[in-house]
């Protein structure tokens, strides 16, 4: 980002004016640096007040203040010549350009708007300001690369939305058969599981994760594979979660494609800002409290978890140590969704224990 916003400081200081352009040159210059501002701004207000992301933000604000001071001189000679009325393009509307289905739509039509404004600028300007049409294609170039991370932030899956029972299958710690558990997990009301065997080797891994796909598809739950992304692929997961020492979710989703969800651990809030900018569908914060199926060093505790779902605008899931002594004390941070291993799968009846944990997720309950 650094590089980004130290050329583009440096550009107000090598601009240059040359002679007036043509009229109907200046008024395609108008017209096209106020569509690119006008995206600019769409896409600066969806970066700041839904991806809370201050770099994007920065990038944005950056680029829309460079091109508004590169062109300053030269649009305020096309504004005298501005004729709305008259414009022939003005009452040219396709339905589609009047109709959007949700946030994503707007953003994607923002960046394609800026991007197709922006090129146009450049072509023209080439006509008798050459140093501005350079300047203009540096900006270009620069919007490509951010607009890559913002459409990785509208990667959503929405089913994961309403998942508030995730459930961890580990074989060691269950009580009985890990698909006899897993089955029960789901009567009890858990929405999503996880296959998490570390050991198993690949060939195994595969079978079982098949195996707990059928399982899910038949009680309409969602199956996620730990680590893997190569074996969720293969399997037909809903999707994969991946840790801090696994590969980033950006490098999983190119594995796993756009319609698959992608999970992130994380300990500290900038992981959790990270995760999100690389397209995560939802982040897993904890350890909330210490936990025997994985014990670790840190704890962020719950003050992460209430930090997370205070300024993380995807799904946020706390994880390790969650019982139905401490669950309350859960949700009260914020977070509507938790994680759990031992609580179902080691319990004596992980039906029973699912359901009430899943009772007590419930609003108003």
């Amino acid at each position: 980002m650094s590089e980004r916003c130290n050329f583009i400081a440096s550009s107000y200081n090598r601009l240059t004016v040359s002679d007036p352009t043509s009229f109907p040159v200046l008024r395609l210059l108008d017209a096209n640096a106020n569509r690119a501002r006008e995206a600019l701004r769409v896409l600066e207000d969806y970066a700041r007040f839904v991806l809370d992301d201050r770099d994007i933000s920065s990038s944005l604000k950056a680029i829309r203040h460079t091109l508004t001071e590169s062109l300053r001189e030269t649009l305020s000679a096309a504004i005298l010549h501005r004729d709305t009325a008259g414009d022939v393009g003005t009452g040219t509307k396709m339905p589609a350009e009047m109709s959007r289905q949700g946030l994503p739509d707007v953003v994607i039509a923002a960046g394609k708007r800026l991007g197709e404004a922006l090129r146009s600028l450049e072509e023209y300007l080439k006509i008798s300001e050459p140093e501005k049409a350079s300047i203009v294609e540096r900006l270009r170039y620069v919007f490509y690369d951010v607009e890559s991370q913002i459409v990785r932030s509208l990667h959503i899956a929405k089913r994961f939305a309403d998942v508030r029972l995730y459930v961890l299958i580990t074989e060691q710690f269950c009580k009985r058969p890990w698909l006899e558990t897993a089955e029960l997990a789901l009567r009890g009301g858990a929405n999503c599981l996880q296959l998490r065997e570390k050991d198993l080797d690949a060939r195994e891994l595969l079978h079982r994760a098949k195996q707990l796909v059928e399982l899910c598809r038949a009680n309409d739950a969602l199956s996620i594979i730990n680590d893997r992304a190569d074996i969720a692929l293969l399997a037909g997961t809903d999707g994969v979660h991946v840790g801090q020492a696994d590969i980033p979710a950006i490098e999983a989703r190119k594995i796993v494609g756009p319609n698959k969800i992608v999970g992130v651990s994380t300990h500290i809030i900038e992981q959790a800002r990270i995760a999100r900018t690389d397209g995560a569908d939802y982040i897993g914060v904890g350890p909330v409290f210490r936990s025997s199926t994985k014990p670790r060093e840190i704890l962020p505790g719950l003050s992460f978890a209430r930090e997370a779902a205070e300024q993380i605008s995807i799904p946020v899931v706390a994880i390790a140590g969650i019982t139905l002594m401490n669950v309350d004390e859960v949700l009260a941070t914020g977070v509507r969704s938790i994680a759990v291993t031992s609580a179902v799968t080691a319990a004596p009846d992980p039906e029973a224990a699912a359901r009430e944990l899943k009772r007590r997720m419930e609003p108003n309950q």
